[in-house]
């Protein structure tokens, strides 16, 4: 496929209105169009891929709402108001449909978090995250989490883009930044980069406080599913339930509750995995993301695919600071003696794992996972509980030396 099929605008055929009747309600959608100053307004790129035609639309009329659930509406819109005059902020190449699922990744990540934050999209699930004091540091922190697979993919941030950010941001090809606002010199800063599309996302303080929305999935033969967006039940250490059950007449307890960190990455890490695609499991330590994994079909694979990427991106991070080349270069170079040293300091530290906290968004059906993860260091887990084998995995954070901590959510965040 040629470079060029990338770059084109292929049209669409998409109405200018689409109009929506749910129980008595009338709702009102208008396709939105894109251009940054210069530029003549178009839609979509494309969809999913070139070829498939896509359109974005924004709710202009109307409030949803079924039984006693308002949903959210016109007044609050973020990503489907991008199209207005001025929204896009910078860059010289439209968006395609993915640049929005991607985004609305983000958006659905950075929702729960009120720290300074920066998330990393790729492929519509976050390849890294992080939260601080400082927008430049969360990028840092964010981008460390997975350098390779962050190339390509779209930087979001809930605060104002600096001049700091921008140079941190330098030696990374992005598709997308999106922000509540940049301050003077960014936007003509991140222009200089080829291909990138660059927004000033309007309501993100509004963000935290969005509603529900209600969500439309296609079939394959054109019928629909409508269900509810999630809503993140984890925002405090008090949210957790203790990790408890009964079986066979005997009641078994964690032993251990979560350190004041623990928690604090537990609520982070719970938060990201909101946003990561089923099965799924997140490394986090000091609020930062070590490891994604997801898409997996069991828990175990995906314990072992988070700890593999950490080994991965652990040897990728030290082969740049020391001798300015990428992993995969080294591994196939004239000094094997070099990457044995770096592969044999991540295997000393556990790739950073030591100290860290695992969170998944389903039980652990067996003890497996968790033995696996404590093995590379993991001291603390989160997970929603209700499988009939959860006393074993208890049972398994308890005889553990030193005991790792382990609480329950009481909910399941699958996303698919």
């Amino acid at each position: 496929m040629a470079k060029s099929t990338y770059r084109k605008v292929s049209g669409d055929s998409f109405p200018l209105e689409i109009r929506l009747s749910l129980d008595e309600q009338n709702l009102v959608y208008r396709k939105q169009f894109f251009g940054s100053e210069g530029q003549e307004p178009q839609g979509l790129r494309y969809g999913e891929n070139p070829g498939q035609e896509a359109a974005l639309y924004r709710l202009t009329s109307g409030q949803p709402a079924l039984g006693r659930t308002s949903y959210a509406g016109s007044q609050k819109a973020l990503l489907s108001a991008l199209g207005e005059p001025g929204r896009m902020s910078g860059g010289q190449k439209h968006p395609s449909m993915t640049n929005f699922t991607d985004l609305d990744a983000a958006l659905n990540l950075l929702r729960w978090l009120t720290k300074p934050a920066a998330v990393i999209i790729k492929h519509n699930n976050p390849s890294g995250a992080a939260q601080c004091s400082k927008i430049s540091e969360a990028f840092r922190k964010a981008y460390r989490g997975d350098q390779l697979s962050a190339f390509g993919g779209v930087v979001v941030f809930n605060r104002p883009v600096d001049l700091e950010t921008v140079a941190l941001m330098d030696e990374l090809f992005v598709e997308v930044v999106a922000a509540p606002d940049y301050e003077a010199g960014t936007v003509a800063a991140l222009n200089k980069k080829p291909d990138i599309r660059v927004f000033k996302i309007p309501n993100m303080d509004k963000l935290n406080g969005l509603e529900r929305t209600i969500q439309i999935k296609s079939l394959i033969d054109g019928g629909l599913i409508l269900h509810q967006s999630l809503v993140n039940a984890i925002k405090a250490p008090s949210d957790f339930q203790p990790a408890e059950i009964e079986y066979q007449g005997r009641t078994y307890k964690a032993v251990r509750t979560p350190t004041p960190q623990e928690y604090d990455d537990l609520i982070f890490g719970w938060a990201v995995i909101c946003a990561v695609s089923s099965n799924s499991v997140v490394a986090v330590k000091n609020e930062a993301t070590l490891a994604i994994g997801g898409g997996q079909q069991s828990r175990l694979g995906v314990v072992q695919l988070a700890i593999n990427k950490a080994y991965q991106n652990f040897c990728q991070l030290r082969s740049q600071e020391l001798h300015q080349k990428p992993f995969w270069q080294m591994a196939r170079g004239p000094e094997p003696a070099l990457v044995q040293a770096i592969e044999a300091e991540a295997k000393n530290c556990r790739a950073g794992l030591k100290g860290a906290s695992l969170v998944s968004d389903g039980f652990f059906p067996f003890r497996d996972s968790v033995l696996e993860a404590m093995g590379e260091g993991i001291t603390a887990f989160a997970h929603p509980g209700g499988s009939i084998l959860d006393w074993d995995s208890i049972e398994a954070v308890n005889h553990h030396q030193p005991p790792a901590a382990m609480v329950f959510t009481g909910q399941r965040a699958f996303k698919h």
